[in-house]
């Protein structure tokens, strides 16, 4: 099998469905996970907010946004906000799975939807939303080379991780942080089946009963 065929083998066992659909009181968002494959390698695609924006301006994430009242689910609120952000088309995506949900600082549930999308996808940013479009390799957020954590940060259980990623072609530094550096770890540790190079608070073979206890936990804090 190719590198993509095996990460999709093995995400595709982490789908938690439509497991928490019952959470239907809590306000939710989904952010698209996307990752390609190129010369062998995994990558995803990231995104630097604009800084004009009134919640998490200049910060970088992934595609995605609050739930529409049209929009029938996670998957397709992630495909949504990722063709309004980054002109990425809905049918260019294949989902490989949804998983396990997080709430967010401002007491959303966000919930990251994995897909494939071709390696020649040319993104268009909505300048009103997105400031830049950066590729990295998936690999990154297993290594401890441009890696920190520390501990203690207000409503987080386990270390809150940070990277500093420096674009190759353009020699720009992103700091990749917060929820967001969470769910790539995520994504890498299960796609690529490597132990990181730093403690994680999630157990490689069962992430999703941390998760789980994590939710849980904010959910009776509400």
């Amino acid at each position: 099998m190719s590198v993509k065929e095996e990460a999709m083998a093995v995400l595709k066992q982490f789908d938690i469905g439509d497991r928490f659909s019952y959470l239907r009181w809590l306000p939710k968002a989904s952010v698209l996970i996307p990752l390609l494959e190129k010369n062998g390698r995994l990558y995803t695609l990231l995104t630097l907010r604009s800084k004009e924006l009134r919640t998490s301006a200049g910060e970088v994430c992934f595609p995605g946004g609050k739930r529409d009242p049209s929009d029938r689910d996670d998957v397709d609120t992630a495909l949504r906000e990722a063709e309004e952000e980054i002109g990425l088309p809905h049918d260019e995506v294949q989902v490989v799975c949804t998983l396990f949900p997080v709430i967010n600082k401002n007491g959303l549930l966000v919930t990251p939807v994995v897909g494939f999308i071709e390696e020649s996808f040319c993104p268009c940013p909505n300048p009103a939303e997105v400031s830049a479009v950066f590729m990295v390799p998936l690999d990154f957020f297993i290594s401890d080379k441009d890696h920190s954590s520390t501990y203690g940060g207000t409503g987080i259980v386990g270390p809150l991780h940070s990277f500093y990623f420096v674009e190759p072609e353009s020699g720009n530094q992103y700091h990749i942080w917060g929820l967001t550096a969470v769910f790539a770890i995520l994504v890498a540790v299960i796609a690529l089946r490597k132990r990181p190079e730093f403690n994680i608070s999630f157990n490689l073979t069962d992430p999703s009963s941390y998760f789980q206890k994590l939710l849980y936990k904010r959910i009776s804090k509400l």
